[in-house]
C-alpha cells in the first residue's frame, strides 16, 4: 500500500465475525476518506462485504476454545492467527487500529501497537455488566477505551460511554407468515435448530420456516435450510419475516429488531458446550428487560413465546451510533492533523 497523501491515514478496523464485525459496519462513516483495511474471520458475512472493501482474513481463535476442551485447537489456531496478523500489519503498517473485539482481533491489535499505531478499543455492545476477556486483555494496550453500557465504567473509569440502543416510533414493513431461524455467522447451534424442528413437528409454528444452520450444522429433514446466507440475502429475508428465532448475539438481535421482526432469542450456554462463556444470557436478559424480545430454552417455551409475540405489535429498535461515530471521526481528524 503506497504512502497516503497529507492528512490521509492508513486505518485498520479489526473484529471477529458476527456481531463484532457488524458493529464496525455501523461505524464505518467515521473513517471515510482514509485508506482502510478490514481484518476479520472468513465467514459468509465477511466474504460478501469483501466485494466492496479491502478485507483481510485471519483464523478464528478464542480463549473459550480451551474452556470447551480444545486447548490444542486453540493453540494451533492462535499460531495461525498470529502469523496472518503479523503479515497483514507489516503490509499495512496502520497509523490507527480500531477494534470491537474479540479474540481473533487481538494479535492484529498487538502487532499494530508494536508498530506504533494508535489503538482504540470499543468494548462489545454484548457486555452490559462486566468487560469481556478481550476487553480485559486488550484494554491496557489501548490509547482510548470506549464502553457501551454505563455499568462498565466501574471496571474502566477512564472509558467514554456511548449507549446506542434506541426504540423507534416506526411501523415495520408488511410481513408474511415466515419464521426465519438463524444461528449467526460463526458457530453452528444445533439445539436451536432442533427446537424449531420440534415446534413445526407439533404444528405450532407459522406457515413457512427458513433455517440458517451454520457451516456443518444440523440440516433438519422436511424444512428449508441453508448453511450460510450473504448479508444482503439476510436483510431481504428479515424484511419479509414476521418472526425471527436466533441465538443471543447482538448482531442477530439488532438486525432483526431493526427490520421490525418479532424476536425470540435462544442464548447459547457454556455448560452445554455451545459458546465460550454465558455472555449471551447477559445480552438476552438485558434486551428482554426492555421489552424488545422473548427468551426461550425449550420447545414449549419457544411456542409460548411466539404466541405472546403474535398477540402484540412488533417493536422496532436499532443501535444509533451517531454519537460514537462523530467521536471517532474527531479522533481520526485530530490524528491526521498531528501527522500532517
Amino acid at each position: 500500500m503506497s504512502e497516503p497523501s497529507t492528512r490521509r491515514l492508513r486505518i485498520c478496523v479489526a473484529a471477529s465475525g458476527g456481531g463484532h464485525l457488524r458493529q464496525l459496519l455501523d461505524l464505518q462513516t467515521a473513517w471515510e476518506g482514509h485508506d482502510v483495511v478490514w481484518v476479520t474471520e472468513d465467514t459468509a458475512l465477511s466474504r460478501s462485504l469483501g466485494t466492496q472493501r479491502d478485507m483481510r482474513f485471519v483464523t478464528h481463535v478464542a480463549l473459550g476454545q480451551g474452556r470447551l476442551g480444545a486447548p490444542l485447537r486453540m493453540l494451533v489456531s492462535g499460531v495461525r492467527n498470529l502469523v496472518q496478523s503479523i503479515a497483514h500489519m507489516l503490509a499495512v503498517r496502520p497509523h490507527l487500529l480500531i477494534s470491537t473485539g474479540a479474540g481473533s482481533a487481538f494479535a492484529s491489535l498487538l502487532c499494530a501497537r508494536l508498530l506504533g499505531a494508535r489503538i482504540i478499543v470499543i468494548e462489545s455492545f454484548a457486555r452490559f455488566d462486566h468487560p469481556s476477556a478481550f476487553g480485559r486483555i486488550a484494554g491496557p494496550l489501548a490509547h482510548e477505551r470506549i464502553v457501551q453500557s454505563a455499568a462498565l465504567q466501574s471496571a474502566w473509569p477512564d472509558a467514554m460511554v456511548f449507549d446506542p440502543l434506541r426504540v423507534l416510533d416506526e411501523t415495520p414493513p408488511p410481513k408474511r407468515s415466515l419464521l426465519f431461524a438463524t444461528v449467526g455467522a460463526t458457530l453452528p447451534f444445533d439445539r436451536l435448530v432442533t427446537m424449531v424442528q420440534g415446534l413445526t413437528a407439533r404444528g405450532r409454528g407459522p406457515g413457512e420456516v427458513l433455517i440458517q444452520t451454520g457451516v456443518g450444522g444440523l440440516r433438519p429433514a422436511g424444512l428449508t435450510s441453508v448453511e450460510t446466507l450473504p448479508f444482503d440475502a439476510v436483510e431481504r429475508t428479515l424484511r419479509e419475516a414476521e418472526f425471527v428465532v436466533c441465538h443471543g448475539g447482538t448482531g442477530s438481535l439488532v438486525t432483526a429488531l431493526r427490520a421490525g421482526c418479532k424476536v425470540v432469542a435462544i442464548p447459547r450456554r457454556f455448560a452445554l458446550g455451545e459458546h465460550y462463556d454465558d455472555h449471551q444470557t447477559e445480552i438476552t436478559r438485558a434486551f428482554a428487560a426492555r421489552g424488545l424480545i422473548e427468551i426461550a430454552d425449550t420447545v414449549d417455551e419457544l411456542a409460548s413465546a411466539l404466541a405472546r409475540l403474535k398477540a402484540r405489535p412488533p417493536v422496532v429498535a436499532t443501535t444509533d451510533h451517531r454519537r460514537l461515530t462523530s467521536h471517532l471521526a474527531r479522533q481520526i481528524a485530530d490524528l491526521a492533523r498531528r501527522r500532517a
